[in-house]
């Protein structure tokens, strides 16, 4: 059964979890909310998204997993972001809470977007008010992040440990708004663990060295390290595990129409491989077991 918030997020598998095992796409959302008001080309926009991600990985229910996707855009609001993630000089007035921006948000891709993939040129023809970018906090950000600690803090308790899988995509090649530079030609997988601090080393390994014998290129924590879903998750000195998966659209999709290509059924098969090879090597990492 799926558990659905409608607009925001939705949730899989939560009543037929077998193993403490939980994977997220926080940005494969396509519900465009109608008070976006953006000024950029729709399409054009569109390159923001994951698109396809949380499909692709759908076979993570079969292997016993729970699976949680958001339907809002990326680009609206970003789940991977902290909520304090904006530089205040992008906002309309004074915001409720301290701000601590990063490179994400100097790049305007912080908590709200505020440049257009790939190009970079401006989402907006002003700046957003704070109460607009509170209430997108409110109403998409915070329920979903809430939501992804809620099913990881429910797998730590029946087992006494959780695995979480972070679902991503990227394009082909660096774009002007990366901290690559433009044209730089990207992997067809990147792993992200924080350096090695959001998961045990086991689970990267378990799951390069299987994209590694599908004949696929993989590369760990270059670009990508991860963002604030496995910062915020990952903690293995307590038994939570986060790692971050990024895979190259180019094996997947049309990255100018968002129509699937014909490498997806194949890509969609692996990824439901990765998830029972992932589900068996949770079973066997358990500390303990709680009857279900």
């Amino acid at each position: 059964m799926t558990q659905t918030v409608p607009g925001v997020l939705s949730v899989s598998g939560a009543d037929s979890q077998r193993v403490p095992l939980v994977f997220d796409s926080p940005h494969s959302g396509t519900l465009y909310p109608a008070d976006f008001d953006h000024a950029a080309d729709p399409q054009t926009l569109r390159h923001a998204e994951d698109t396809h991600v949380a499909d692709l990985w759908a076979g993570a229910v079969a292997a016993g997993a729970v699976l949680l996707e958001a339907h809002f855009p990326r680009s609206y609001v970003d789940a991977n972001r902290a909520p304090d993630d904006m530089d205040p000089d992008q906002i309309d007035g004074p915001y409720p809470g301290a701000l601590n921006p990063t490179v994400k948000s100097s790049l305007g891709i912080g908590l709200c977007w505020t440049r257009v993939p790939p190009a970079g040129g401006p989402l907006y023809t002003r700046r957003l008010t704070a109460d607009e970018v509170a209430a997108r906090v409110a109403r998409y950000h915070r329920p979903y992040q809430t939501r992804l600690r809620a099913l990881l803090d429910d797998s730590h308790a029946r087992w006494g440990a959780v695995w979480h899988i972070d679902c991503h995509s990227m394009q082909e090649v660096a774009s002007a708004m990366s901290t690559q530079t433009r044209g730089t030609p990207r992997p067809d997988f990147v792993l992200g663990d924080l350096d090695g601090a959001a998961c045990e080393p086991g689970l990267t390994d378990c799951v390069q060295t299987f994209l590694t014998a599908q004949g696929y290129s993989v590369a760990v924590n270059d670009p990508y390290k991860g963002m604030e879903l496995i910062r915020a998750n990952g903690d293995p000195a307590r038994g939570r595990h986060s790692l971050q998966i990024e895979v190259n659209r180019k094996l997947y999709m049309d990255e100018a129409t968002r129509a699937p290509n014909a490498g997806y059924p194949a890509l969609k098969a692996c990824f439901s491989a990765l998830a029972q090879q992932l589900s068996d090597y949770t079973a066997t990492q358990m500390t303990r077991t709680v009857p279900l």
